[in-house]
């Protein structure tokens, strides 16, 4: 929009950019930039661009470059009924074209990604039960799990184990199952850990077999491994692999964080899910990035900083029990006694059965010696 024709390479290059990122997240089709470019500059009916590309959505925008300063516009628009789903602008200074590329193509691939799973989710839930592909049984699945109850985890379970019938194919879907089964066993859910903790890794492994090339996928299996196994040095290597194929995914950062951390690195937990929160600062998945936070700053002794995120997780979410496990070990490690029994009795509202003995036999808490620690002194039961 700047008027200068040599300046159209920036704006390509863009283009470029976004599509090559978007593209690495496994479960959208992108169509390539060549074929978008027929539409560019162009004033053709979105909807059109929709039927004749053959996409569900269109991501469309603009550069203006003026006084050492460039502005991107964005807005993804839903191909089928034109409604505007997210739009908005970006400035920065043009200084490094390459550094500057990079920063934009980042803001604009994490602030459109969490809307566009939740409108996925959300066209999913509205579909009759008897149109439902595999694809849709995810994301029904993934709505399921996010809700952090022992009733949508089961759910989730059964909706990933339908979505494996109707495609053997789908490696994703599988660490979506095992992840299901891991937490079962974390958040005291589980009538039958032992079971739960083997199908949890049965689950890995078959993703691992059917696909082990997408991030979100290596990703997923190794915070299972992490916790089910203890195998940190698999763990790490595997999420290492995901985020270097995908750097602009949150979910990628948030389980490299909780890897770090089970793995008795707090201090690179830390900066995984410091970066996390950058990449999607408003994502509905917080309330488990602000517990992992907590429980990494207790390692640290950094115990205020573990209430504050604590209490971030309760924002989010009061009904997940692992907010309690943090705030009621900081509490107590800072001698604020009625916050901490407070804490503790809430955590054994949500987990009748939770001990201390039980809690570090579901798996990851190897290296949580203050958390424990904590834990006794808020006078849960061993």
């Amino acid at each position: 929009m700047s008027g200068d024709p040599e300046q159209e390479y920036f704006a390509d290059g863009m283009v470029e950019e976004i599509t090559t990122a978007l593209s690495r997240f496994h479960w959208l089709f992108v169509i390539a930039r060549n074929s978008s470019f027929a539409f560019k500059g162009k004033a053709i009916d979105i909807k059109e661009v929709g039927r004749r590309l053959g996409v569900r959505y269109v991501l469309e925008g603009s550069v203006r470059k003026a006084s050492g300063k460039v502005r991107i516009a964005g807005q993804l628009i839903d191909a089928a009924t034109g409604a505007h789903v997210w739009a908005d602008s970006f400035e920065r200074d043009l200084s490094d074209i390459f550094v500057l590329q990079d920063e934009i193509t980042t803001a604009v691939v994490c602030a459109i990604l969490p809307t566009l799973l939740r409108t996925e989710i959300a066209a999913a839930t509205r579909r009759r039960p008897e149109n439902l592909t595999a694809y849709d049984l995810q994301l029904r699945a993934m709505a399921q799990y996010s809700q952090a109850t022992r009733k949508g985890v089961a759910e989730a379970i059964r909706l990933a184990n339908r979505a494996l019938e109707l495609d053997p194919g789908f490696g994703f879907v599988a660490a979506l199952a095992g992840l299901c089964h891991m937490v079962k066993v974390l958040w005291g859910f589980s009538t039958d850990p032992q079971s739960d903790r083997n199908e949890a890794v049965r689950f890995v492994h078959l993703a691992s077999r059917i696909d082990d090339g997408d991030p979100q996928t290596l990703a997923t299996s190794a915070l299972v491994l992490a916790f089910m196994v203890g195998d940190f040095e698999r763990s790490i290597e595997m999420v290492d692999r995901a985020v270097a194929l995908n750097p602009n995914s949150y979910w990628l950062w948030l389980d490299r964080g909780w890897v770090y951390h089970t793995a008795g690195a707090p201090e690179e937990a830390i900066r995984s899910f410091e970066h996390a929160t950058r990449l999607s600062p408003i994502d509905p998945m917080l309330d488990r990035l602000s517990v992992g936070m907590g429980m990494a700053f207790i390692e640290l002794r950094r115990f205020d900083e573990a209430i504050a995120a604590g209490k971030k997780a309760f924002r989010f979410n009061p009904s997940l029990s692992a907010t309690y496990w943090c705030l009621a070990s900081a509490f107590a490690h800072l001698g604020r006694d009625a916050e901490a029994h407070e804490a503790a009795g809430r955590l054994l509202e949500l987990d009748p059965a939770f001990t201390i003995s039980t809690w570090m036999a579901r798996g990851g808490q190897t290296n949580a010696r203050l958390a424990i620690e904590g834990l006794r002194k808020a006078g849960l039961p061993e």
